[in-house]
């Protein structure tokens, strides 16, 4: 039985905060790796170009099965989908700690991108069936800035956790992590609002009058219309480009700064500034959708905030190619990671917006796009660095002028 009307309550923000913490968990075993890079090429007699595809084969099954994952949480609800793809990827992280040799790492972690790759189409159904229009740019925001937090705050524990228990247990106390945050996923979260009872009518009533309006007009339209239409291959575009970015903070980057600045220890530790970048981002993003939503602007929400992203993840790998000096390197390179990580937000919230009942599937088209990205964007970097200096910037610059193209095309 509901509860009486009056007082609105706020079972909608314990839905955000319990799918914070999923994407805190899906970024920490993502992260793990890059802490475990060195560990790992020891181990398994390893090149720098073949741990380059360990860590871009896990974007590779992740993007492939994004769109499956994304339709198995449109036909199963979210409940059932999230339930079952955060434990099958809880235990292909834990089983990644069990590898013996560079292919059994391959399959492992591709394994892993398959299993993980449910993730977030899950949390956009989710999102679709308990929050209004309005408030789904900032619920996002706070998603995606969980994923950031997550992953840099295992720079920090990863590496402790690695030298108490070594790199192999890591993996599995990672794995077990994820098992615990499904269980109470599978007991709290009902698919439809109306099933939890702690939903008063109230706030019932402001989810279900808000979950449509006038901008939305396309959430009727098959999968394969809005799968096709030029919007939805712009945002896959986009999400492509602002991957290639952000997916070093994830890979290479620990490493990058360590053998750049061989003198400073503390050098590592610094990877983490980017990703507290991204997770700032992510809420500024999210505030200036909503914001802008609720003054009228309701494609300029999404469009503006993305412009202005691109824009300074543009500036920002531009002058990180410009110092030699590890400070001002890390500034820049967070100015860009800011910057893209500003398009998260309108970019799920438009997928929202277009894919309605479809969002599982039609995020997942754009997430798939992404992390062919982010895969491409991990297996290049080693090839793009200077063989005398291993300095990267002709990266950068590509990645620049990437984000460019996309600046010319209006984002």
């Amino acid at each position: 039985m509901k509860q009486p009307q009056g007082r609105m309550s706020r079972q909608r923000f314990i839905l955000i905060g319990i799918l914070f913490f999923h994407s805190v968990n899906t970024y920490m075993d993502r992260a793990c790796i890059a802490s475990a890079v060195d560990y790992i090429k020891k181990d398994l007699s390893m090149s720098r170009e073949l741990m380059g595809l360990v860590l871009g084969i896990f974007a590779l099954g992740y993007a492939l099965f994004q769109v499956p994952s994304g339709w198995i949480a449109d036909k199963l609800g979210p409940r059932k989908a999230l339930t079952i793809v955060v434990s099958v990827w809880s235990c292909f992280t834990a089983l990644t700690g069990a590898a013996r040799s560079a292919i059994q790492m391959l399959f492992l972690r591709f394994l892993f991108g398959v299993g993980e790759a449910g993730a977030f189409p899950g949390a956009a159904q989710a999102f679709f069936r308990w929050l209004p229009v309005e408030d789904r740019g900032l619920a996002h925001g706070i998603n995606f800035s969980g994923s950031r937090l997550g992953a840099a705050f295992s720079l920090f524990l990863m590496p402790w956790l690695i030298i108490k228990i070594g790199w192999r247990w890591t993996f599995a106390v990672n794995g077990l992590i994820g098992i615990i945050w499904a269980t109470v996923w599978l007991i709290w979260f009902r698919d439809n609002p109306r099933d939890n009872p702690k939903v008063n009518e109230a706030e019932l009533d402001y989810i279900e009058r808000g979950r449509t309006s006038d901008f939305t007009a396309a959430v009727k339209a098959s999968f394969a219309e809005v799968f096709t239409s030029l919007n939805m291959v712009l945002a896959m575009i986009q999400y492509f480009a602002s991957n290639v970015t952000f997916f070093i903070s994830l890979t290479w980057l620990p490493n990058y700064l360590k053998s750049q600045w061989p003198d400073d220890p503390k050098a590592v530790y610094f990877s983490a500034v980017p990703l507290i970048f991204a997770a700032f981002a992510n809420w500024v993003a999210g505030t200036m959708v909503r914001q802008l939503f609720n003054k009228g602007y309701h494609v300029g929400s999404r469009r503006i905030t993305a412009i202005v992203g691109f824009s300074l993840g543009v500036v920002g790998l531009l002058l990180a190619t410009q110092t030699d000096d590890l400070y001002m390197f890390v500034l820049y390179f967070s100015i860009a990671t800011f910057g893209v990580d500003m398009t998260l937000s309108p970019s799920w919230a438009f997928c929202n917006d277009i894919g309605g009942a479809n969002s599982g599937a039609v995020s997942g088209s754009m997430n798939m796009v992404g992390n062919i990205g982010a895969a491409l964007s991990a297996i290049m970097f080693p090839f793009f660095q200077n063989e005398a200096t291993g300095n990267a910037n002709s990266f950068f610059v590509l990645a620049a002028g990437l984000t460019s193209w996309l600046l010319l095309c209006g984002a």
